[in-house]
């Protein structure tokens, strides 16, 4: 079938109006009539071909939520009119140790939302600016907060799932203290998820107009990164630092920050690397640098319960689909609280 979408032609070309198809739905599908779509960062990265394998045309989008609009005949989970949603993975090989331990994020063979390799037309999958999508019913999410809520969840399927995961992992939780660091599109929803797991939640931040902001999300402290005396107060304190942010800089400032045996995990994604690290911030306090990545189904279904228990959501500006190039500009300045969300009923005004 034939919809609408927007995407690019090459890197240096602005997304356009374009029509793509979808598969039919097969035995194990479920067809979903996307009413919104957030945008990530990864979307820029991907989309400009900053990230090396960008396949052309490419649509991204991978924070999709909307109402089932047919289902195959295997189907068992999902009904027309269900409300739904598709994260970054619609597909993976199912038999090897991550996916038998729910850990489909993980798994060599796992197919994202977009720009990976797929049997339909043409020959890569295509994301979420668009009107609809087929996805496998494994891949499929459901949703529980209220319809008139559904924009402000989309980016909970990237941005909820990528903090959550990380979160739950390290024990997130009362009795911790827990940092965010970056109060941007991950940051803000990784405030208010550790705030609803009952840690202390202290923020970091560069911007000093942020600071109450940052209160308001959820956060107890909120610590001015570039501010010496400030991060000196919180020397050996936190069980983990979650860092969110997305362009390379120094992580030894976050490093002497934590505990013995705590953890910096990286969730950011720069298109360069971080300065490496002094090795005897590691070593004389047993500290570890991991890193994170999104979740599996079964936990990304986790957070998005608990999100709906405890009223949270992404703060949202609401765009048009011709606004997707504005927004993309100003998602580089950081101009934005703190994502964006296409509305993609607009995207049959743009054929």
């Amino acid at each position: 079938m034939f919809v609408y979408a927007y995407g690019a032609h090459a890197g240096d070309k602005p997304l356009e109006p374009m029509r793509i198809t979808r598969r039919e739905p097969g035995a194990h599908d479920v067809q979903i009539d996307i009413a919104y779509c957030g945008i990530c960062h990864s979307d820029l990265h991907q989309v400009r071909a900053e990230w090396q394998g960008t396949q052309f045309p490419c649509v991204p989008g991978h924070e999709i939520v909307g109402r089932v609009s047919a289902v195959g005949a295997e189907v068992s989970g999902f009904k027309t009119g269900d409300l739904v949603g598709v994260g970054c993975i619609v597909d993976s090989c199912k038999h090897c140790d991550e996916c038998h331990d729910g850990l489909e994020n993980y798994c060599d063979g796992m197919v994202g939302t977009y720009n990976y390799p797929t049997p339909d037309n043409p020959g890569w999958t295509l994301g979420g600016y668009s009107q609809k999508i087929v996805v496998h019913q494994r891949y499929v999410l459901r949703i529980r907060h209220s319809e008139n809520e559904l924009a402000a969840v989309a980016p909970l399927l990237c941005a909820g799932i990528t903090t959550y995961s990380p979160l739950r992992h390290w024990n997130a939780g009362p009795g911790k203290k827990i940092g965010i660091v970056g109060i941007g599109g991950l940051g803000h929803v990784g405030i208010k998820l550790a705030h609803a797991l009952g840690a202390y939640v202290v923020a970091f931040t560069t911007t000093e107009a942020k600071r109450e902001e940052a209160k308001l999300l959820g956060a107890n402290e909120v610590v001015v990164s570039n501010n010496s005396a400030e991060m000196e107060q919180h020397a050996k304190s936190f069980d983990l630092i979650l860092n969110t942010v997305a362009a390379p800089h120094d992580l030894d400032a976050f490093l002497v920050l934590l505990k013995r045996d705590a953890v910096l995990t990286l969730v950011g994604a720069p298109a360069s690397p971080h300065p490496s690290p002094n090795v005897f911030n590691l070593i004389m306090k047993r500290r570890w640098i991991g890193g994170s990545m999104i979740g599996g189904i079964a936990e990304t279904q986790e957070m998005l319960d608990f999100c709906a228990e405890h009223n949270i959501l992404a703060d949202i500006e609401l765009i048009r689909a011709d606004e997707i190039n504005k927004a993309f500009d100003r998602l580089v300045k950081g101009d934005v609280k703190y994502r964006f969300v296409i509305d993609n009923a607009t995207l049959a005004c743009n054929p």
